[in-house]
């Protein structure tokens, strides 16, 4: 698809500095751009790509004094790294076809339910009273048990198992080979040393606007509900065991753990390979950087941590100051 920057520019709500004429038909990072294609500019460190670019638009923050002349057009924005998200998005929509398709080699049931223009994939199987919104796309080799909810526009992708009785938002995005539903790590000691199987009765809901990344397992919850707040995002490979909740805008990113009954705040940040003990709460707008090990619970939000166990980041700095010198006078 060719766009003009002025278009570009309606779009985002910015204003054009330069060729309003200017075309473009592909993205490209700063450093790799070149005619026809559209970059971005919003971390300091890059502002010599910016002079050297020979990428025909540029989006920027409306706060960027050039120090060189700079031959492309330059599209001034409020947030040039939203700005651009928000372009890829829109672009990302254009080209998206909703068309009814029914894979010959698919299964369904008279008792489902598929809303209007559902893609569903060639040996995908979707179960008996499972309903699936409008506009979902359902892609090859999936499985979808019985008396799902899937809202619309969702896409689950191929390899995604989906157990019954799961609940799912709308605008969900599920990536390949993630699991939503398995049983929970549950066992009962016994006196003879073995361990006897706890059933998990529950389910798996999942808010609206959620993604899920591939290979990520979400178990069901012994009893009640395992939940996923509204526009949660999670990485590959994470695990969310039994009886977690995880709170509204909260991010995940890969390799993440988190243990049974364990309660996640709205707005929090879990870096990657983060391990969250069992049975803890955590206050919203808490962040842990990556291979915290998180042990207690957090009570007051908007703090950050570092380290295994987890403590305040500030914290942590100065301890491993104190790490590194004694390390050095060995």
């Amino acid at each position: 698809m060719e766009f003009k920057a002025k278009e570009i520019a309606e779009i985002l709500g910015g204003t054009v500095e330069g060729d309003p004429e200017a075309r473009i038909s592909a993205f490209a990072r700063i450093e790799n751009g070149k005619p026809g294609t559209i970059c971005f500019f919003a971390n300091p460190k890059y502002e010599h790509y910016v002079y050297e670019c020979k990428a025909d638009i540029i989006i920027v923050n409306n706060s960027f004094v050039p120090q060189k002349p700079v031959q492309a057009t330059m599209i001034r924005v409020e947030n040039a790294y939203a700005s651009i998200a928000q372009l890829l998005d829109y672009v990302t929509a254009k080209k998206r076809s909703f068309k009814r398709y029914r894979g010959f080699r698919s299964r369904r049931f008279f008792s489902t339910k598929l809303g209007k223009k559902v893609y569903l994939g060639d040996f995908s199987h979707v179960g008996r009273r499972t309903t699936v919104g409008d506009y979902t796309k359902i892609y090859e080799n999936v499985y979808i048990g019985d008396d799902v909810k899937i809202g619309s526009r969702c896409i689950i992708y191929p390899g995604v198992r989906i157990y019954p009785g799961m609940e799912i938002g709308s605008n969900v995005i599920i990536h390949s080979n993630s699991v939503i539903g398995a049983d929970g790590f549950g066992f009962a000691p016994l006196e003879d040393g073995t361990y006897r199987k706890i059933e998990h009765t529950g389910n798996v809901v999942i808010g609206d606007d959620v993604e899920i990344g591939a290979c990520t397992t979400i178990d069901k919850s012994q009893i009640g509900s395992t939940v996923i707040g509204k526009g949660v995002k999670i990485d590959n490979l994470c695990q969310i065991a039994h009886n977690v909740e995880i709170g509204d805008h909260t991010v995940i990113a890969a390799q993440s753990g988190i243990a049974g009954s364990t309660k996640i705040g709205r707005h929090c940040v879990l870096g990657g390979q983060v391990g969250v003990a069992g049975h803890i709460t955590i206050a919203d707008n808490t962040s842990f950087g990556a291979q915290s090990g998180v042990l207690g619970s957090v009570k007051k939000g908007g703090q950050a941590f570092l380290g295994t166990p987890a403590i305040p980041y500030k914290d942590y700095l100065r301890s491993y100051a104190i790490f590194k010198r004694a390390g050095s006078e060995k």
